[in-house]
């Protein structure tokens, strides 16, 4: 089947199979459609429940119908699970629609059918279905996937086209960038003349405040851990792979990805149990020879899920730890990933929190991109590194490192990522004083990489320019570079790939800023889309917080962290587990809105935050007060 340029006539059926809980792909799609003035049908419950088995007589028809009768004439499938399952579903449903007769090619309604899937799916249709129109494999831009429906770039509305021309142009400077190669020829930072240097007492802060003063490049930090059945074994790759980091010279924060085993079931007997990935490290003295092998680079690694506190005490006599990251809410069981209830949780943390400021350590908020995991709004994110910075502050951290997951969901647009960023370092910055400072650490997404390496690395340039669109204007910013490695949705990062993903990282930085000071790129500072969804974002916190200042005693206490959850101020629609205990924070549903999300009522329409705090103080019986 030939790509069809749809017309004003023609109408968009969008549509998963009920066994696919994967939405976020099919809104985007939907909202790019509709901006551009197409009709978007998508499939609801029973529908999905039909495209599960459409070989199935009356599941095809249930098929039929909803294609007939809301007039669909172009088709897109979403399978993003197993790719042969993907592949396979596809191939019957386009048999049996070529059964009925419905594809144009035959005298029928159909003009085209794409399919979307994970990349192995999408090359499976490729092969075994010639009748698809095209495939999307989920790393498109919104130009990318308006170029391949056929419809002309000239329809987009002006304000979309704008979103979308500024992560074109990064995108494109990204493509250049990787072209031309230069990259390869970033050498290490000289940092030995910071004080302490690779000893024990060498720390982040020093590092950050040697740069500054030197005016050397961002630090850089990577996540690295082989996992292989044997343990032994992989515990020996990951010291060989620790040793060459330290031997290139580029990579300053060697962040050790451990395994679940690891971080829930440390220097016990692991026989028999699954271990889920990453570097299986199950005793002090493999740690303590992780840091010796990473000399001279910082260390850190995950915090336990389990014996929280105890973990930290040790990660420090250990690994000299750069930073302690905890997550209050999540890696519990409201994640599947500890043991602990939300309540306990927070306990655990919280004492935790109280331990790394007893030895003057800096502490991360692993906290807004779990929320963005599981459909929360914009401003359920920036929310909740608030509040974990609030309480981080209360239990006496004098520094916090504001890891920013930028492109979560994927389909973020960078002028909404800029807002949420610019939003996020304004309110927290309002904590600042003398004894309590902020280290900005931007990252990509964690799904946002493309599995066409080529594509991967012009990714990591274009994201690069997005944290230095942050604060353009301050070229002390950002101090910490979190890099993921371009190979992320490909393979694990070895040694050269974490390497060449920093020298594509500093490269990019470089130019970037050459480029706007010569005017070639633009000066994002006073864009004004992003000030005004900025302004929008903070007034919408500012009204969360306010609410939460209203009804919610000691907020920064691990009960008053429970209740703010529980009381529904966060918005989490997707949350896996516990959805009973967190009814009112799953009551909000969210929608992806011009690269946004945003908490929208049943019509779909956005819901202020003003409006949505009313309802929650109005659900916990208070009298609903409106904030200025």
């Amino acid at each position: 089947m030939k790509t069809h340029s749809p017309t004003t006539t023609d109408r968009f059926g969008l549509v998963r199979p009920a066994i696919e809980a994967h939405t976020l792909g099919i809104t985007s799609v939907e909202q790019i459609l509709r901006d551009c003035g197409y009709t978007v049908v998508v499939g609801d419950a029973p529908t999905c429940e039909a495209f599960n088995r459409p070989e199935d007589p009356r599941h095809l028809a249930a098929i039929e119908r909803w294609l007939r009768d809301n007039r669909i004439t172009i088709l897109g499938f979403s399978y993003r699970l197993d790719p042969r399952q993907g592949a396979t579903l596809f191939e019957r449903l386009i048999h049996q629609l070529k059964a009925r007769r419905l594809l144009a090619e035959q005298g029928g309604f159909l003009k085209a059918v794409y399919f979307a899937g994970l990349p192995k799916a999408c090359a499976l249709v490729q092969q075994r279905v010639p009748e698809v129109a095209g495939v999307f494999r989920g790393d498109e831009t919104p130009m990318e996937t308006l170029a391949m429906l056929a419809i002309r770039p000239d329809t987009m509305p002006r304000n979309l086209a704008e979103g979308a021309s500024y992560d074109q142009a990064r995108l494109s400077f990204g493509r250049d960038l990787i072209q031309k190669g230069d990259y390869l020829q970033v050498q290490p930072v000289d940092r030995s003349s910071c004080g302490e240097f690779g000893t024990r007492r060498d720390t982040l802060v020093r590092r950050v405040e040697h740069a500054t003063t030197r005016q050397l490049p961002p630090l850089m930090r990577a996540h690295v851990g082989p996992y292989l059945a044997d343990r032994a074994q992989a515990v020996s790759l990951f010291l060989e792979w620790t040793g060459q980091l330290a031997r290139s010279g580029l990579l300053d924060i060697l962040s050790i990805g451990t395994s679940q085993l690891t971080q829930s079931a440390f220097g016990e007997d692991w026989n028999g149990k699954p271990n889920g990935g990453g570097v299986p490290i199950n005793s002090p003295t493999e740690f303590a020879a992780v840091w010796q092998a990473a000399r001279p680079m910082l260390v850190r690694t995950y915090a336990g899920t389990t014996h929280i506190p105890k973990l930290a005490r040790m990660y420090e006599e250990t690994l000299h730890m750069a930073w302690h990251a905890l997550s209050l809410w999540w890696f519990c069981r409201m994640d599947g990933r500890g043991p602990y209830s939300v309540q306990e949780n927070l306990e655990h943390h919280l004492e935790t929190i109280r331990y790394v400021a007893s030895v003057g350590k800096p502490f991360e908020p692993n906290v807004p991109h779990h929320f963005a995991f599981r459909g929360a709004d914009d401003v359920t994110a920036v929310v909740s590194v608030v509040l974990a910075a609030r309480a981080a502050k209360h239990h006496g951290i004098r520094h916090l490192v504001l890891q920013n997951m930028l492109n979560t969901p994927r389909s973020t647009w960078g002028v909404q990522d800029l807002a949420k960023s610019r939003a996020m370092l304004q309110l927290v910055r309002e904590l600042e004083d003398d004894s309590f400072h902020l280290i900005l650490q931007p990252r990509a997404g964690l799904d946002y990489f493309s599995p066409d390496l080529a594509k991967a690395k012009a990714q990591l340039a274009a994201v690069t320019a997005l944290m230095d669109d942050i604060e353009p204007q301050n070229p002390d910013s950002p101090p910490v570079i979190h890099v993921v490695s371009y190979s992320e949705a490909s393979h694990l990062a070895d040694p050269p790939v974490v390497d060449q993903s920093i020298q594509i990282t500093r490269h990019a930085l470089a130019e970037y800023r050459r480029l706007r000071a010569k005017g070639d790129v633009d000066d994002m500072t006073g864009h004004p889309e992003v000030a005004q969804r900025t302004h929008e974002l903070l007034q919408d916190a500012r009204a969360v917080l306010a609410a939460i200042e209203t009804c919610v005693p000691s907020p920064c206490s691990p009960e008053g962290l429970y209740r703010i959850l529980a009381g529904g101020f966060l918005a989490v629609p997707y949350l896996w587990e516990c959805r009973e205990e967190f009814q009112r924070a799953i009551r909000w549903p969210t929608r992806l809105i011009r690269g946004s999300v945003k908490v929208v009522d049943p019509q779909g329409n956005p819901l202020p935050a003003a409006t949505r705090m009313e309802m929650v103080l109005d659900d916990l019986r208070l009298p609903a007060q409106r904030t200025p």
